[in-house]
This record gives structure tokens, C-alpha cells and sequence, in this order.
């Protein structure tokens, strides 16, 4: 198995505005996709619409300020099983998203863009929570004939 790993700097002295963009849909359509649906409580489901795709995550895990934990039920088949995973901390005047996508069987091609544009979507939140504005898709930065 192979993981996805990011790190990623939000200068923000609350790790609490973090935790909210991961954990409501109004915040994930801030910085991921502005057409989120469904549930934000564990064991609620979460659809991300991408143009003619979606992706479906289960949300396993949520601890307030720390942690949130998905498990992807729905999507691309490289992705169905994987676990998507934000450890947040506080560090002076920055939060610090320690991001994974894991559990991938093998590194396919497929798994290079999505690193790319997981750095893509982090860097979206970033922005989100610095200045009040994300990219996300379909205002993403576009990579490749995959999207």
C-alpha cells in the first residue's frame, strides 16, 4: 500500500476555522468543490460532485480541532477503499494540516495527479482560510485530460 502525504502551513492563530472548513459543507465548498452535498456526522456520507464524476466519503472519524477521517465508498476505483485523513495542530501563529490519502494498492499514474491535485485542493484551503477565498472546482487550476 501507498499514501498521498501533504503538509501545508495556514497562518491562523485557530485551528478551530480549519476543523469547520473540513467539517461543513459549507467550508468544503469553499476549497474543494462548490457542489458538496450530503452528511458531516460520522457515519454520514458526503458526496463531492466534479463535472460528470463524483466522489462519496464516509466520515469515520471527527475530533473538534484535531482530526477528521473519511473513507471513500464511492468514486474512482483507484480510490474506493482508501481513507482521506487531516491531522490539524496549532504551532505558534500557523495551523498545520498534516494531510493522507492512503491505503492506495499500487502508484498508477492516476495517483501522480491526484497528488498534484490534492496539493491543488490544500492549497485552496489555504487560501480559503487566509483570505476568505478558495478555489474550488470548477475554478480549480486544471492539470491534465483527466479532469
Amino acid at each position: 500500500m501507498v499514501d498521498i502525504l501533504h503538509k501545508v502551513g495556514i497562518k491562523s492563530s485557530s485551528v478551530d476555522d480549519a476543523y469547520r472548513a473540513l467539517t461543513t459543507r459549507e467550508g468544503l465548498s469553499g476549497w474543494w468543490t462548490n457542489n458538496t452535498q450530503g452528511e458531516t456526522k460520522v457515519g454520514g456520507v458526503l458526496q463531492f460532485h466534479f463535472g460528470p464524476g463524483s466522489i462519496g466519503m464516509k466520515v469515520l472519524e471527527l475530533h473538534p480541532a484535531e482530526r477528521v477521517l473519511w473513507q471513500v465508498v464511492d468514486g474512482p476505483a483507484e480510490w474506493i477503499g482508501t481513507k482521506v485523513d487531516f491531522l490539524l495542530r496549532q504551532q505558534d501563529d500557523w495551523t498545520i494540516v498534516l494531510f493522507k490519502h492512503q491505503g492506495w494498492k499500487e502508484p498508477v499514474e492516476f495517483m501522480h495527479h491526484c497528488s498534484t491535485k490534492w496539493g491543488v485542493f490544500l492549497l485552496s484551503l489555504k487560501s480559503l482560510l487566509e483570505t476568505g477565498k478558495g478555489r474550488p472546482a470548477p475554478d480549480d487550476i486544471k492539470l491534465d485530460s483527466w479532469e
